[in-house]
């Protein structure tokens, strides 16, 4: 998460974020066509400033956006929206909130970057004697940490409506499946949770 992928990727080469966006908005396009109304919904991964996202919408999404509409003479639906991964994300919500229609918080990365663990070294070989001696209550990467990560969220939600009164937000990653995660989540303000498929029962 900390070298060059997400976002990163999409400033060094804007024509990447032109031609998956401009394969997305087709297939919707195509849908529209057929008689069906798709709502379309680009995340843009891994922003840490409110510029990335300027920058990509202007050099990469939005030509694929005024290229499909005018080859298919329709008007998509199209909402634009931010993964939440990193601290600097949270702590400038107030400037992202005004560029995107809804914001995800990517909670394992988001975890990762507070702790400065890497998940899989932290898991595989010091994380359960944290938990063994005490160190920490319970594995963060199971339960979201509400006193670190939950407050980050808890101040980003806030900054976000505060600019943006009818933005969407929710989170992705596995807190999405821990009940006592959804709890904090449902209480601090958040519209939704998703969470992989073996989760769902819980």
């Amino acid at each position: 998460m900390l070298g060059h992928r997400g976002v990163r990727v999409g400033v060094t080469y804007p024509e990447i974020y032109y031609y998956l966006s401009k394969a997305i908005l087709e297939a919707a396009a195509e849908l529209i066509k057929e008689g069906f109304n798709p709502v379309v919904e680009i995340m843009i991964p891994q922003v840490a400033d409110v510029n990335e996202i300027i920058y990509v919408k202007r050099k990469g999404i939005m030509p694929a956006l005024e290229d499909v509409e005018r080859r298919y003479d329709v008007k998509l639906n199209v909402k634009i929206g931010t993964m939440v991964e990193t601290v600097r994300a949270c702590l400038t919500m107030d400037e992202i909130a005004r560029e995107v229609d809804f914001i995800s918080f990517g909670t394992n990365d988001l975890t990762q970057a507070t702790f400065s663990f890497s998940r899989d070294d932290a898991e595989n070989k010091f994380l359960p004697f944290y938990l063994q001696e005490k160190i920490l209550p319970y594995n963060p990467f199971e339960t979201l940490d509400f006193r670190g990560v939950g407050f980050l969220i808890e101040l980003a939600v806030k900054k976000a409506r505060a600019v943006n009164p009818k933005i969407e937000i929710g989170i992705c990653g596995e807190h999405g499946g821990d009940p006592a995660s959804i709890e904090y989540l449902h209480k601090v303000g958040l519209d939704y949770v998703s969470a992989s498929p073996f989760r769902v029962p819980v």
